[in-house]
């Protein structure tokens, strides 16, 4: 079963995502359209995007996995896709984040031929080849092509200020993020059976580690793995916990009181919401610190967000006004890929717009316009049968 809800908000997310992506580009955006910096106490629009496709993420996994269950794969089996699929995502990640700290100079190519052929290795490797127009016999070569890439890729990588580091994990980036998010919650949710009420203290326990952490109370990982920094922290496995929650008040509710669902939803939202912001003047709201307070706002904008396209989507069958970004919620790392293929492209021809058309009011409305184009093309890429699929 699929909710028209989920995979509308999660295309609409991703809409936003590769508009606010673009923000670099142009000059005088409005402070409250920005990511705020990380000593601001404040929330810009930017900083709610990357939380609520964490939530989204949560959303999905009870769905996904019940539909693993339902054609025969025992929870070992799906534990092996769960792990597979997280470890593709902090590779992916860790080669985009070293992608903005190359060191240009040092390289024997570009930083940007650099980004076309990463991004052409991700296209290689994790397309669905299977469900593509290409011949059978193809597949594998161009999977190892793909590998074979990444690999040059990493023996050529040079970065940091000088080219004094070599591909190294930094901050995990996005993808890599969602990772890890997506591993400790997708693997509890399995062995746990997705019961309700354990999936609701693992929110609060994940809410509980991000307070700890940013009282600076949390004893310090071993050396040997503060890999799991980002699970251990709490605030980005929260997100993807609180999506889970979501989903599964949902199905509870759904068989008998369906009526519920929006109002839960909701005041479970309003109450997140009040808590971040009553906690605010103990730690702030700040994306880049990771504060509870924007975790938990966060969290409760993703619970409200779901449960009025819910309403709208699922109970009022209201779609149609979607289906331009429609491709966006089914095709999302192909879309989230293409500008890695835009951006370098255009710096290598030396694309400029006048300056008129990348300021202001004019500059958003037309970098608006590029990410629906870029969901446009990804549609048009799916209806071939080119999905990226991890």
């Amino acid at each position: 079963m699929r909710l028209a809800s989920i995979d509308i908000l999660r295309a609409m997310t991703m809409v936003l995502m590769i508009w606010v992506n673009d923000f670099w580009t142009l000059t005088e955006v409005p402070k409250w359209l920005e990511h705020a910096k990380g000593t601001e106490d404040y929330l810009g629009f930017s900083d709610v995007i990357f939380p609520l496709f964490l939530f989204i993420v949560g959303l999905s996994i009870p769905f996904a996995i019940k539909n693993r269950l339902s054609k025969g794969h025992n929870h070992w089996l799906i534990a092996k896709h769960i792990i597979l699929r997280s470890l593709s995502l902090l590779l992916i990640g860790v080669f985009m984040v070293n992608y903005e700290t190359a060191y240009d100079e040092g390289m024997v190519i570009s930083k940007n031929l650099w980004c076309i052929l990463m991004a052409l290795s991700v296209v290689l490797i994790w397309t669905n080849w299977k469900r593509s127009p290409v011949s059978k016999k193809w597949h594998t070569p161009l999977q190892v092509t793909g590998f074979l890439i990444l690999l040059l890729l990493a023996i050529v990588y040079k970065g940091g200020i000088s080219g004094e580091h070599w591909l190294r994990p930094q901050w995990w980036g996005i993808l890599g993020l969602i990772g890890w998010a997506y591993l400790i919650n997708a693997l509890l949710y399995l062995f746990l059976k997705g019961n309700l009420y354990v999936m609701l203290g693992l929110f609060f326990a994940f809410n509980t580690l991000a307070v700890l952490n940013q009282l600076d109370i949390l004893p310090e990982l071993n050396k040997n793995i503060s890999f799991l920094s980002v699970i251990y922290g709490g605030t980005i496995p929260a997100l993807t916990s609180g999506g889970i929650l979501a989903t599964l008040l949902y199905k509870k509710l759904s068989t008998n009181h369906s009526k519920w669902i929006f109002t839960t939803l909701t005041i479970i939202g309003i109450i997140c919401i009040s808590y971040g912001l009553a906690t605010r003047p103990i730690w702030g709201i700040s994306k880049l610190q990771g504060t509870p307070s924007w975790v938990a706002i966060c969290s409760g904008i993703g619970f409200i967000s779901f449960a009025v396209l819910y309403f709208f989507a699922d109970i009022k069958k209201q779609t149609n006004w979607a289906k331009l970004i429609a491709p966006a919620g089914t095709a999302t790392l192909t879309c989230y890929m293409i500008p890695y293929f835009v951006y370098p492209v255009r710096n290598i021809m030396g694309i400029r717009f006048p300056e008129a058309l990348n300021t202001s009011t004019l500059g958003l409305l037309l970098s608006f316009v590029f990410a629906l184009l870029v969901v446009i093309f990804t549609g048009w890429l799916e209806k071939r049968g080119y999905k990226l699929k991890l």
